[in-house]
């Protein structure tokens, strides 16, 4: 086995030997670059970002900050044009791109302010599908997304097409389908966008419990403070460099957990 497909193995596994010396997510010295010549534009400018795992972090800044070119890089939807990227320990700058591939399909979840739902499929079709591209039997797949869905609070709605359901419902039929895999890290990218005020609310604290009930990292792309509010980290872009990178003393959610009586389903 080549170094890299060793690396992508270990990420894949979390079996990395450099992970107890690292944050989960560490960037360093990253810049991305679109266009060649006069046309170029430089979207990250060096960025330097540690996350530990079982943060919960919102990520903000105006349009053309870099904060999305950020997001899709630790999510393996792009490379960088220079800097290190390392995931659980693992250079995941050095890996090809079907390593990456697997290191995305194993252990990143993805929500989007569209849902990206198949409209004529049920719910626990939609939520299936990440399984059904790893190849998982059908009788187990049937299972782990009644599951999913149980956990984001719509077992009963399993046979629904998104037709069918609310805005805020389809969301969370999103997350379900994030979570059927069990990754280590949630991205959202502005989870609440095309929700209104109280759906979006209620999108936020499931977030918060299942960062806090099952120690899943989170990381959310928002332009709306209301609901960075709700992480215990805010991380600013400004020109395409981090601009500034605080704790959150009082995070919104902490009210929410604190008033709820029901555990998510299987939290551990």
């Amino acid at each position: 086995m080549s170094p890299s497909a060793a690396s992508a193995t270990a990420a894949a596994g979390g079996l990395a030997s450099t992970a107890q010396r690292m944050p989960l997510i560490r960037l360093r010295g990253i810049t991305k670059r679109y266009g060649q010549g006069q046309a170029a534009f430089l979207a990250l400018k060096g960025v330097d970002l540690d996350i530990e795992e079982g943060d919960f972090v919102a990520v903000m800044g105006p349009s053309g900050s870099g904060k999305s070119t950020a997001m899709n890089l630790l999510g393996c939807l792009d490379v960088p044009t220079s800097g290190q990227y390392f995931f659980r320990g693992v250079p995941v700058h050095e890996l090809s791109r079907d390593q990456r591939a697997r290191l995305r399909r194993e252990q990143l979840g993805f929500v989007f302010q569209g849902f990206n739902l198949l409209a004529r499929t049920s719910a626990q079709e939609n939520v299936e599908l990440p399984l059904l591209y790893r190849g998982t039997p059908a009788k187990e797949r049937r299972r782990l997304a009644l599951e999913s869905l149980d956990t984001v609070g719509l077992a009963q709605w399993a046979h629904h097409t998104p037709a069918e359901l609310s805005g805020g419902q389809q969301q969370r039929v999103a997350i379900a389908r994030a979570l059927v895999t069990s990754p280590k890290v949630l991205l959202a990218d502005e989870p609440t966008g095309n929700l209104d005020t109280q759906r979006s609310r209620e999108i936020m604290e499931l977030l918060w419990r299942l960062n806090g009930e099952r120690g899943i990292t989170v990381l959310m792309v928002t332009h709306e403070s209301d609901m960075a509010a709700y992480a215990k980290r805010i991380v600013r872009f400004v020109d395409g460099l981090v601009d500034s990178d605080e704790r959150n003393a009082h995070p919104a959610g902490a009210a929410a957990a604190g008033a709820a009586t029901t555990p998510l389903q299987g939290a551990r």
